[in-house]
C-alpha cells in the first residue's frame, strides 16, 4: 500500500509573496506600527516579520535554502505559519492604532 503525499496548492507561493509585498508596502507607509511599540516587544516582531516576509519572497521567486534548519525554517508549513502570525499581529496593531 502506498501513501500519497499531500499535493501542495500550486498558487501558494505566489499568494504568499503577495501577502508579502501588502504588507511590506503597508509597513512602509505606516512604521509607527512597529516604532510604537517598546524595544523588548519590537525585536521579536522584526525578527518574525524577517522570518515571514523573506521566505515569503524566497517561495514566490522559487528559491530554496540547501539543507538544514534553514531550509525547513524557509518552507511550508513553517514559513506560512510565520507569515500568518506576522500579518495577525499587523492587523491587529493597526486595528488598536
Amino acid at each position: 500500500m502506498m501513501i500519497e503525499s499531500p499535493q501542495r496548492l500550486p498558487g501558494a507561493p505566489l499568494v504568499a509573496m503577495l501577502v508579502a509585498a501588502v504588507l511590506a508596502i503597508w509597513l512602509l507607509v505606516q512604521p509607527g506600527l512597529l516604532q510604537a511599540l517598546s524595544l523588548p516587544w519590537r525585536l521579536p516582531l522584526i525578527v518574525l516579520g524577517v522570518w515571514a516576509l523573506g521566505s515569503a519572497f524566497m517561495q514566490g521567486m522559487g528559491l530554496q535554502a540547501r539543507a538544514g534548519w534553514f531550509r525547513r525554517a524557509t518552507s511550508p508549513p513553517w514559513s506560512h505559519g510565520a507569515l500568518l502570525s506576522f500579518t495577525l499581529v499587523i492587523l491587529v496593531r493597526a486595528w488598536m492604532v
